[in-house]
């Protein structure tokens, strides 16, 4: 282990945090916001009855949450303690990374001013959330939050309802200080993880075996994964790949990295119990996999 390389190590890891942070900061204070000013009762006012329609007003909301995959987790959180169905939950957390217009406009950007790839982007991504929902609620009928998550719920079930305006505004920032030491942590590690992968793993040999129908997919969904980058940086460094990857690699990248990487699996694994995480990571990658081979096809 050279000196170069752990300075490159340093220099990926700071990079892939300070990317990042921002963004679990605003994620953590939506999150004590939601927790002290958002009761139960509201959420079952404006949340529909209809498990579908409730799943699609989720993505609705999620769209206008200008989050990343990271800074999404803890707000999930928050709304299944105060009642949201799992799946609902989920299809929020997976569509605001990905389909927020922020996101849509730096991939326009990115491939030349062209709608192609946003479409093929935004679709494949909203037929992803979809799939895992409906998914995700045949198979699980609880909130799948871990038992510490589902403790410190009950603790604080009723805040809203017995204290003044600041008692609740101090209220809110003590929760998201709580918060914000609970997943930085975990960003802390997940960010380290990805750095350490990036250093020290052989690209050249991947790009070697990247150019399969099946195999270039798999290896920008793995990219994605390792490389761990806030989407809405994502569509530049996918543009990078244009003359070595065929489109349907860089929509798998694209997809798949928005919801899932390094950084955030370790933060769903601090938030969820693991069999669910476990199910949710096999959902998420064979239904990003089978649509953009579609595309190849």
């Amino acid at each position: 282990m050279s000196y170069q390389s752990l300075l490159q190590l340093n220099t990926i890891f700071i990079s892939i945090f300070i990317e990042s942070f921002p963004f679990i900061l605003l994620g953590v204070l939506i999150s004590g916001i939601i927790q002290m000013f958002v009761s139960e009762e509201m959420i079952a006012k404006v949340l529909p009855k209809n498990r579908f329609l409730s799943v699609l007003f989720s993505i609705g909301l999620g769209i206008l949450f200008l989050a990343c995959e990271c800074g999404i987790v803890p707000i999930t959180r928050r709304l299944i303690a105060k009642g949201v169905p799992l799946p609902s939950a989920i299809a929020f957390m997976l569509s605001s990374p990905i389909l927020n217009p922020i996101v849509l406009f730096s991939t326009y950007i990115a491939f030349g001013n062209s709608w192609k790839m946003v479409i093929y982007r935004g679709g494949i991504a909203l037929l992803v959330v979809l799939i895992v929902a409906y998914l995700i609620s045949l198979q699980f009928k609880t909130s799948q939050l871990r038992e510490e998550n589902d403790s410190h719920t009950h603790q604080h079930a009723h805040e809203h309802h017995e204290h003044t305006f600041k008692e609740k505004l101090v209220g809110m920032f003590k929760h998201s200080i709580d918060e914000l030491f609970s997943v930085g942590k975990l960003l802390i590690i997940g960010s380290l993880i990805a750095a350490g992968i990036q250093t020290y793993l052989n690209t050249s040999l991947l790009y070697s075996v990247g150019q399969g129908k099946v195999s270039g997919n798999l290896i920008m969904m793995g990219l994605s994964y390792v490389m761990s980058l806030c989407s809405q940086a994502d569509a530049f460094v996918a543009s990078s790949f244009r003359s070595t990857f065929h489109a349907s690699s860089l929509v798998s990248f694209l997809v798949f990295g928005a919801m899932l990487d390094i950084k955030n699996t370790i933060m769903l694994l601090g938030t969820f119990k693991a069999k669910f995480v476990l199910y949710l990571v096999i959902y998420i990658f064979l239904s990003v996999l089978g649509l953009t081979l579609l595309l190849t096809f």
